[in-house]
């Protein structure tokens, strides 16, 4: 008997030892970020927790982290050339990806501009394509920002980085469609949405990288779709879009690596499993 309670010791340790550990920085797969703005104000953290706490998540049972001002200015200053400072950052995620067999996105009434297809979309560009992915703001705001707050999630949950370049390029996405639907009331976040995929998609098909041809192709996807922006608008557009294709090797790479992460940890193990497996064999119970 002695014998084999060592010998269940050691298949134990053995078994547990070669278990994935893909999701090392949050165990159940799951994270908030809140936009300090919220975190610090408990009121609207408040509001943030009971609307993912209707969606079946308790902020009790789940990782937080706090996305700052300094953080979201890294990336918008670079772009639209807005910068925030430490009461303006209100909008929060959470990324669950024990949902992992396509990317889904919800976001509640409060975010204005940005939809769920448009965050989809960029984290799509960015290698991004499971994981189930919430968006809430306690008070009305466009939603720009929360890219970000989500990107945070997915690297805090798999413990894999997203390249800076690849980052940039996504966030790019998003703060264009919404100066772009902004700046145009008869174009709708819908609308938009979809031209921009339908680009994306032709481009990436193509492998193009030239302005030009970019332009192009938007100019007839416009018209195809009937959607009239400026001239400036589809320059901004084409920019995006090309620097999206020029870090596609980087965004593919990111992708494997964070498909390898999720295969890993939703391969069927666990600690508790390998246990009662084991101790089945010898009829204990």
């Amino acid at each position: 008997m002695r014998k084999e309670i060592i010998s269940i010791l050691v298949i134990a340790i053995i078994a547990i030892s070669v278990i994935p550990t893909a999701f090392s920085a949050t165990d159940n797969g799951i994270v908030i970020t809140y936009g300090e703005t919220t975190y610090n104000n408990q009121n609207y953290k408040s509001i943030v927790d009971n609307y993912f706490a209707s969606k079946g998540y308790g902020s009790s049972n789940v990782q937080g982290e706090v996305i700052t001002a300094a953080d979201v200015n890294a990336i918008s200053s670079g772009i639209s050339g807005k910068t925030y400072n430490s009461n303006q950052i209100v909008s929060c995620a959470l990324v669950d990806m024990t949902q992992n067999n396509e990317i889904t996105v919800e976001v509640d009434n409060s975010i204005t501009t940005i939809t769920p297809q448009m965050y989809a979309s960029a984290l799509k560009s960015a290698g991004i394509t499971s994981g189930h992915v919430y968006v809430s703001t306690p008070v009305t705001a466009t939603g720009e920002s929360a890219l970000a707050g989500i990107m945070n999630c997915y690297e805090e949950v798999t413990d894999v980085e997203i390249p800076e370049n690849v980052k940039q390029a996504a966030n790019d996405q998003i703060y264009t469609e919404a100066a772009i639907v902004e700046n145009n009331d008869d174009v709708s976040s819908e609308e938009l949405s979809k031209l921009v995929d339908d680009v994306k998609e032709e481009v990436q098909e193509k492998n193009i990288t030239d302005h030009d041809t970019i332009v192009t192709i938007i100019n007839d996807y416009s018209t195809t779709y009937n959607i009239n922006i400026s001239d400036s608008d589809i320059e901004n557009l084409a920019d995006t879009i090309q620097q999206l294709q020029e870090v596609q090797d980087d965004a593919n790479s990111y992708k494997e690596q964070l498909d390898d992460a999720v295969n890993n940890t939703t391969s069927g193990f666990s600690i508790d499993g390998i246990l009662n497996a084991i101790l089945s064999i010898f009829n204990f119970s």
